[in-house]
Formats: C-alpha cells, sequence, structure tokens
C-alpha cells in the first residue's frame, strides 16, 4: 500500500521504512498505555487502570477453559503482551494516514516465529524432551515412522496459520477500506469503520486463544 498517503511517507516512501516506523509507532503507543495503567496504581482502579485490569482478567478469562486459571496466568505476560500489539497494530491502520503494521508479513510471522519457539520450549522444559517428542510418535509405536513427519508438519504449519490468518485478513481489510475511501470519502466509510474495527479485536483474539491453545497441547501432554 505505498501509494497510500501516510504521514510517516512523508519523510520516506520505502515501504519497509514505513512499516518499520509503524511498528515501532504501535511498540511506543503499547509502552504508552502500561505506562498510562500503572504509573498511580490503586486499590479501586479508575482510568487506564482500570481499562488495563478489565482486559487482562478477560485475557486470563479467554484460556481459563483453554489450559486452565493458573497456567493461564502463568502465560498471561506473553498473550496479553502479544495481544496488545496485534489490536494495536491493526487498528492503527484504519486511522487515515497510517498503515496497519500487522498487514505486512514480516511482523506476523515474527509474531508467529515467537509463539512457535515459546510453546515448544516450554513442552520441553515441562515434559522433558524425550516425552514430549515422544507424544509426536503416536499411541502405537507401529505407527511412529508415520506419525512422527506428520506431527512436524503439523507443528511447522502453525507458522503459516497464524501469520498468513493474520496477514491476510489486516492485508484485506487495509485494502477495502481504501477502496471505500476512494469511491465515498465522506459517506461511506462509517459502516466500513465499525466493521473493520470489530474484524481488528476479533483477529486479536484469535491470535491469542490460538496461542493459548498451542500451550496447551504442549505442556498438557498427558490429558491428551
Amino acid at each position: 500500500m505505498g501509494e497510500v498517503f501516510t504521514f510517516i511517507g512523508l519523510i520516506s516512501h520505502n515501504h519497509d521504512f514505513l512499516i518499520g516506523a509503524h511498528i515501532v509507532l504501535v511498540g511506543i503507543i503499547v509502552l504508552a498505555i502500561a505506562k498510562a495503567a500503572t504509573k498511580a496504581m490503586q486499590l479501586v482502579p479508575s482510568g487506564a487502570q482500570n481499562i488495563m485490569e478489565a482486559y487482562l482478567e478477560g485475557v486470563i478469562a479467554m484460556g481459563k477453559d483453554v489450559i486452565g486459571v493458573e497456567l493461564a496466568r502463568k502465560y498471561l505476560p506473553l498473550i496479553a503482551t502479544i495481544g496488545l500489539l496485534v489490536l494495536v497494530g491493526n487498528l492503527i491502520g484504519i486511522i487515515p494516514g497510517f498503515e496497519s503494521p500487522t498487514s505486512n508479513v514480516n511482523m506476523t510471522l515474527v509474531l508467529a516465529i515467537v509463539v512457535f519457539i515459546y510453546y515448544n520450549y516450554e513442552g520441553i522444559r515441562v515434559n522433558g524432551f524425550i516425552k514430549y517428542f515422544g507424544h509426536f510418535m503416536g499411541p502405537m509405536k507401529i505407527l511412529a515412522p508415520l506419525m512422527f513427519p506428520i506431527e512436524i508438519v503439523s507443528h511447522l504449519s502453525r507458522i503459516v496459520s497464524l501469520s498468513f490468518r493474520l496477514f491476510g485478513n489486516i492485508k484485506g481489510d487495509d485494502m477495502f477500506l481504501m477502496v471505500i475511501l476512494m469511491l465515498a470519502p465522506w459517506v461511506a466509510p462509517m459502516v466500513p469503520f465499525g466493521l473493520l474495527t470489530f474484524m481488528a479485536f476479533l483477529q486479536a483474539f484469535i491470535f491469542m486463544i490460538l496461542t493459548y491453545v498451542y500451550l496447551a497441547s504442549a505442556v498438557q501432554i498427558s490429558d491428551h
């Protein structure tokens, strides 16, 4: 979307620079939100602290049925941070003059790789190397030569699934908004803005819940 006007584009039209700058901007916004929520902590929360606590409780409630309350709280920092990065990255592209960094596959791929490495690390740490990868062999030893490569491909495909699902949806949303703004810049955008805002929240939710699911499958092998 290099042909679309962005404020950062006034500095440079290089698309890699634009995406990198918007990623940095998203990081700054997330840090500002965290700072505003924690700068004056109160027993009875209000303002930014109240919103952030509601968000964190929502993330825990999301993971409770997937992985249990205890583990949902344990992995809260990872899930909540990824959720904020994805959500802000999605929402910023709805604002005219900005571009969603999550509409670039490089950012979504990095997030997916982080999740992939972390849940496999947790699976090995909790269960041990042999037990964790032994789970890839399936329930019957005779099927191990078939099941193991299938499981490896299945786990690697999660990187593609996580990254391209987010990238494809947000890229499509950005292109849809661009067309709407070109056709009817003052009249039509209200309904699409609402729809795209809903999609931004939905894609962040999907990314977080899938991360919980992958963590659960890695650390709760005996339950499967």
